[in-house]
């Protein structure tokens, strides 16, 4: 091992570039697990960025010609220079990486900027669009852009607030369904897992990162061809989490395969954090049955059986129950029995002793501790069932505390006592709730009734592969954000846009004002791409871009949904089923709005040349609340609904007045490279007022958050 530090350290001192990346290669090899889940991680995954302006210094490709559907030079090239030649600009380019020189020249248009994953990259965000029907709520978001990058956008706005994340990846499955390095990964790929898992683990430890540490979910669906590796890699990257998987029926029909079952369900993954609790529902999930509708409240049984209901394992819950002889109730509690001493034989008069069952030999016990059943006898939350005493059957049952507790709630009622003084109860109607089962079959889940369907209705004549059932993720959701109303629930694989539908009925239900951000690229499908190419189209041209997946189905799903009505402006026919059932025409009382990434240059940020697409961002990191302040104020300062903006530090003292005024008010951004006086400034802020220095904090993140 020290010779191979050795030789490193070597090539570091020739070729710096060639150094790191043998030295990157080394510490993963050196930490692969002798068990769990070992892969190879790629060469890192390069992204083309056809609506980039190309810059001097830039990492480009050189695309095929116009009509052609071969492939361009994969090569990269570096932008030397850019210069005008009659009506056109060329680049001087000089190949990467090469062994001896290679130079050519380029038209700018034939040329298409990459971004490598190694990369650092600073975002921006620029505004395609918004719809507003919620008033002061916070806006939904959908960004199109690479993940991996916005990913890294949100590590800014958004590092440890993220409630839950829901994820629906590409299953490689074999088909034409997702790319890596910009070429699909086809079913014949010796490569084709390890490549799959590398993709998805760097944008899971991203999530991580987002993740609210103390309290939040990751919620993952996968199909059998990755369910296992995913397993494992969920393991490796939060080690600190609860996985659970269930299992959930999206298509009843079936799918017929080759030689093989007939397909029916998909996996789920749940990875909660920290104290994320499952909050329990009407719904057991397996069943239609609706337990809302019992009134009759499950009393527990107080004997204990099984391994760990054993005398030995719980020697204090080993004691006599003394009933009334008539059957007619418990007389009393006696002491526990310690290992060893003899049972007393002192019974009260008139009464008879129950003891914890026995079976085979073996002696069991009761369920709580003698003190624990007394004190839950004086509050009538013990009683017997049906004596039998030519069987010796004394069935005795109890409340646990966490029914005493919903008594308090009022979720249960106390319609009165029985006559041995236990009480008599029943749910309050609707608050009935159960434990999910991990297997899911409900009908509301079926990916075709109830997202392919919901799409057409949504968006007539356009069409997109298996969209997931707009009632299994808004369930899926709901048993961990039914509580938190002002939960943040982001979808970095956002697809069609369902996520922030089923967020959106989330909040019908409860007045909610949780928000969603949707994160997807504007990709075209495998097939109409061809079509397109032969047509002289490339990416980046408007005709091509309409037709992608952001612009062509997830905008206007989204704005569908809360508009209630078609793209051409048609109200939306038929009805929202199951929890919530009423007209989609009704549309919802939400805000929204739309933004595409883009990739901005230090120096111009620096110099306060590319606000107007940082400012979405801060404006993201503020809540996504009301105004965004898009233009630098021409009097030194500017408050908007949840942020205010200091450009001018000598206007501190009026800043910092109209911040205190504004009471949502919840981030100060102050425009200074003086720490001194950004410190100064900070001091004399509310307390729930978090001060922020721009653009030290912008830069410094990106700078150490893309250090892979």
């Amino acid at each position: 091992m020290s010779r191979l530090t050795d030789l490193i350290a070597q090539a570091k001192a020739k070729d710096p570039q060639l150094g790191a990346d043998l030295d990157r290669e080394f510490k993963v090899l050196s930490s692969r697990l002798p068990f769990g889940l070992n892969f190879e991680r790629h060469r890192p995954e390069a992204i083309e960025l056809p609506q980039r302006l190309i810059r001097k210094g830039d990492k480009v490709r050189v695309l095929s010609k116009l009509g052609s559907s071969k492939k361009g030079d994969q090569r990269l090239w570096q932008v030397k220079s850019i210069r005008k030649v009659g009506d056109n600009k060329i680049a001087d380019l000089e190949l990467l990486g090469a062994a001896h020189e290679e130079t050519q020249s380029a038209p700018l248009d034939g040329l298409v900027v990459i971004a490598e994953f190694r990369d650092t990259i600073y975002p921006g965000l620029t505004s395609t669009g918004k719809v507003q029907q919620g008033g002061k709520k916070p806006f939904h978001t959908v960004i199109n852009g690479e993940n991996y990058h916005v990913l890294k956008a949100l590590t800014y706005t958004h590092r440890g607030k993220v409630d839950a994340i829901y994820i629906d990846p590409p299953y490689n499955s074999g088909a034409r369904d997702w790319k890596y390095n910009n070429d699909y990964v086809e079913a014949d790929d010796l490569y084709r897992h390890s490549k799959w898992l590398a993709m998805m683990e760097r944008r899971l430890r991203i999530a991580k990162e987002l993740l609210n540490p103390a309290d939040s979910v990751l919620i993952v669906t996968i199909d059998e061809k990755e369910y296992l590796r995913l397993g494992l890699l969920l393991e490796q990257t939060f080690p600190e989490g609860n996985i659970q998987m269930i299992s959930s029926v999206i298509n009843p029909k079936g799918t017929a395969r080759a030689n093989e079952f007939s397909r029916i369900d998909e996996y789920i993954f749940f990875v909660t954090l920290g104290n994320a609790a499952l909050i329990r529902w009407s719904r057991d999930m397996l069943t239609e049955r609706d337990y809302s509708e019992d009134e009759d409240v499950r009393w527990r049984g107080l004997a204990r059986t099984g391994r760990k209901g054993l005398r030995p394992h719980n020697p204090g819950s080993w004691y006599p129950i003394y009933v009334h002889s008539d059957g007619s109730g418990i007389h009393s509690i006696g002491d526990t029995i310690p290992l060893g001493t003899e049972d007393p034989t002192n019974v009260p008069e008139g009464t008879l002793a129950v003891w914890p069952p026995s079976s085979d030999g073996q002696q069991y016990s009761w369920s709580v501790v003698p003190g624990t059943l007394r004190e839950l006898m004086e509050r009538g939350a013990v009683r017997i069932g049906r004596v039998d005493l030519s069987r010796n059957s004394v069935p005795i049952y109890y409340l646990s505390f966490n029914q005493l507790q919903m008594i308090q709630d009022g979720d249960i009622k106390v319609t009165g006592r029985a006559a041995d003084g236990s009480l008599e109860i029943a749910y309050v109607e609707g608050n009935r709730s159960t434990a999910p089962k991990t297997i899911w079959n409900m009908t509301s889940h079926d990916a075709g009734s109830h997202g392919t369907n919901i799409i057409r209705a949504l968006l007539p004549g356009r069409r997109f592969p298996f969209p997931k059932s707009l009632y299994a993720v808004e369930d899926a959701l709901r048993f961990f954000v039914n509580k938190k109303l002002n939960a943040v629930i982001l979808d970095f694989f956002s697809g069609s846009g369902t996520t922030a539908h089923a967020v959106m009925r989330l909040n019908k239900q409860d007045g909610g004002r949780r928000q969603c951000i949707m994160v997807t690229n504007n990709e075209v499908a495998a097939d109409e791409q061809k079509v397109l190419r032969e047509k002289g189209l490339r990416p980046g041209d408007p005709d091509w871009e309409r037709l992608g997946i952001c612009d062509y189905i997830t905008k206007p799903r989204v704005e569908a949904a809360i508009t209630g009505k078609t793209s051409d402006g048609q109200a939306i026919k038929g009805h929202y089923k199951f929890t919530d059932e009423f007209p989609m025409s009704e549309g919802f009382k939400e805000n929204a709005e739309f933004f595409t990434l883009t990739y901005e240059s230090p120096l111009a940020v620096n110099h306060n040349l590319a606000f107007a697409r940082i400012a979405p961002l801060l404006w993201l990191r503020a809540g996504s609340l009301g105004k965004c302040i898009d233009k630098l104020p021409a009097g030194g300062w500017a408050v908007a609904d949840a942020y205010g903006l200091l450009v001018d530090v000598d206007a501190a003292t009026t800043f910092i007045k109209a911040v205190i005024k504004a009471k949502e008010l919840s981030v100060a951004y102050i425009v200074t490279d003086d720490d001194r006086r950004f410190q100064s400034i900070a001091r004399r802020l509310p307390e729930n007022v978090e001060p922020v220095r721009l653009y030290e904090s912008y830069l410094t993140n990106f700078s150490f958050a893309n250090g892979e």
